[in-house]
């Protein structure tokens, strides 16, 4: 068992190495030289020996004490070639994982195993050539598993003085354990102690894949507790600087719900507006001529004359769920999943919804795909949202892609439905066109280049959203409808910057009565747009929100998240937090970051806008304001369902 053992270890840690090699050299560029593609080796050597030690332990533990029998090889065998096949797997779907995600297989990867329709049917539609590959290599190195690690002819006699099992058993546990815990510090081996740069995939590139996710779901037990990612700081302190941040007094009245505060409105309108937030997929700044980016969207750089257009606007994230998590609820970012995932948000946590709702209004969630994706369905219609319209709903859909309905389709019901509104309404909309393997229906623009790519789909989602305003504009709500366009996060989120921040950029409009055209310079994030729009429609009352309200306040920050790092920026200057690792900052000199000494001050700022979410939702404190659990389900609809 022990030449067993030593087989696998041997052919599995090759492999890797040979595989981080690989990758070293695909991405040289951003490796840096040969020291760090050394140092990329070595700490890659260091993961897989513990990964490695973790599984060959079992084995080598009990094999004092069962022999070497045929039977206890084929056993063992298996248990091998189990592990083999998914460590190999693994990295043959590293190169794809790396090339939408611009990092290892980490928490996304598991995530999506739980939505196999709507991913499935986009990785045949887009990925077919890489998943044969993929399929093709694993078969292939199932063979060489077979080849390679099988059971050994051994006549190896029985250990039969139990002294000496006993001292080999502990022999092998030391072995193993050292070389599984990878350090004598306090804390055991993991992604920090291998991290040489401030690129992230660079880092990531000497863990293995299966490492990667692994870590990542264990991480999970931490999500709630930013602390434990980033560091500590004391609660009423982190409350202090948060409220004093939003401008609030820097005491609370109400100890148990901190952030909660009244928010006056710049105007109060004759009567009530419909509130309607159009959510574009993956429609980052570089896409948007008025933006400077690469001239795609003609008809929202027209739109952009006619509204307040915001020049420097961020998102919170790169996932659709966090782009959510801000526009619905102003919850800032945290390392863990979205709130829309989160299983004490489910019920009784604020949205825009419920505080809309509490001044009748009707809301509702209109998106091409199907609802229960990203547990959207579940956590709007807990949290004050009174109508699901996804794709069972809609009535006749001319083109139906991998992720739904496309988005002249989703329009189509958007303009039916806010016509036939008969009170005061609050729609959330979501586009899916823009989105891989970005599928659109034919003849509808002038294709550039590959029809199935990420240009045409930005403008064909440009020309539908022109089509549905160009409608919208002759019909009875345009006079009394307030819309927001903004883009949940950027596509394919990369670089070699610690937090690349030109990806975070994003287009935000806001259009309709009474609004003046305006070009707004102002740093500002996704989280400001709740309390702004509230202010907009003239709602007065209480949330817990801590965005501001852009019609009265220059918030001059941004948030950011990016996988595990959380950036803080304020002004030209950018603090990054990172797990188990002391704070960087920067300075933002012509779209690059030029590193500074960090500021005490700076770094506390930005320590407690990253814990205040996680200690939010732990405690309770950003809970709906005075629902009744009675009347949560009244006039619920599940159109469709």
């Amino acid at each position: 068992m022990f030449q067993l053992s030593a087989r696998f270890f041997i052919l599995t840690i090759t492999n890797l190495t040979l595989w981080r090699l690989g990758l070293g050299i695909w991405f040289f560029e951003r490796v840096g030289d040969v020291s760090s593609l050394g140092q990329l080796l070595l700490g890659g050597l260091r993961i897989d020996l513990s990964l490695l030690a973790i599984i060959v332990a079992v084995p080598l533990l009990v094999a004092p004490w069962i022999g070497h029998s045929r039977r206890v090889q084929t056993v063992v065998t298996w248990w091998y070639r189990f592990w083999w096949l998914l460590i190999i797997f693994m990295e043959l779907v590293t190169p794809e994982f790396i090339a939408e995600y611009d990092t290892r297989p980490n928490r996304l990867f598991f995530e999506y195993l739980v939505s196999p329709q709507e991913v499935g049917s986009m990785l045949l539609e887009g990925y077919i050539g890489a998943i044969f590959t993929v399929l093709l290599l694993t078969v292939f190195a199932w063979f060489i598993g077979r080849r390679l690690i099988r059971p050994v002819d051994t006549r190896e006699a029985v250990i039969s003085h139990a002294g000496t099992r006993l001292a080999i058993t502990l022999a092998c546990f030391l072995l193993c354990f050292f070389a599984a815990r990878g350090t004598l510090q306090h804390r055991p081996i993991n992604p920090a102690l291998v991290a040489f740069s401030d690129d992230n995939l660079v880092n990531v590139l000497a863990l293995n894949s299966l490492y990667s996710t692994a870590y990542a779901l264990y991480s999970l037990r931490h999500e709630s507790d930013a602390g434990k990612h980033y560091g500590k700081l004391a609660e009423s302190e982190v409350i202090r600087l948060v409220r004093t941040a939003a401008g609030l007094d820097a005491s609370p009245e109400d100890l148990t719900h901190p952030s909660v505060h009244r928010q006056q409105p710049v105007q109060k309108p004759v009567s009530p507006m419909n509130l309607v937030i159009i959510v574009e997929e993956s429609l980052g700044a570089r896409y948007v001529g008025a933006l400077e980016g690469e001239n795609l969207t003609p008809n929202l750089d027209a739109l952009a004359d006619e509204g307040w257009w915001f020049e420097q606007l961020y998102a919170t994230g790169t996932r659709s769920v966090r782009g959510l998590e801000a526009l619905v609820t102003g919850f800032f970012p945290t390392p863990a999943r979205a709130v829309l995932k989160l299983p004490r948000a489910q019920r009784h946590f604020f949205t825009l919804a419920d505080l809309l709702g509490q001044n009748g209004y009707h809301s509702r969630f209109v998106y091409g795909g199907e609802s229960h994706f990203d547990n959207m369905k579940t956590f709007f219609l807990g949290n004050g949202f009174r109508e699901i319209h996804d794709l069972p709903a809609f009535q006749d859909p001319r083109y139906v892609g991998s992720w739904g309905a496309s988005d002249e389709d989703m329009f189509n019901e958007l303009d039916r439905l806010l016509s036939a509104d008969d009170q005061p309404t609050f729609t959330l909309a979501f586009s899916v066109s823009n989105h891989s393997p970005w599928e659109f229906p034919e003849g509808r623009i002038a294709v550039q280049g590959e029809a199935q790519s990420r240009e045409n789909a930005v403008r064909y989602a440009d020309w539908a959203l022109g089509q549905f305003f160009a409608e919208a504009r002759r019909s009875q709500y345009w006079d009394n409808t307030l819309f927001l366009v903004v883009a949940d996060h950027d596509s394919r989120v990369s670089g070699a910057d610690v937090i690349p921040i030109e990806h975070f950029h994003i287009p935000a409009l806001i259009i309709g009565p009474g609004i003046v055209p305006k070009r707004d310079e102002r740093l500002a994030s996704q989280v400001d747009l709740p309390p702004t729009l509230l202010s907009l429609l003239g709602i007065d009352g209480s949330h817990p929100m801590l965005g501001q309200d852009l019609t009265r306040q220059n918030p001059n920050r941004a948030l950011m998240q990016y996988g595990d790092r959380f950036g803080f920026r304020t002004g030209n200057q950018l603090v990054v937090l990172r797990p188990d690792q002391p704070a960087s900052q920067f300075e933002i000199q012509d779209g690059t970051l030029a590193s500074q000494p960090v500021s005490p001050t700076a770094m506390k700022s930005a320590l407690a806008h990253a814990l205040w979410p996680s200690l939010a939702y732990r405690k309770g404190w950003y809970t709906a304001s005075t629902r009744g659990e009675a009347g949560l389900g009244n006039g619920v609809s599940f159109a469709g369902h």
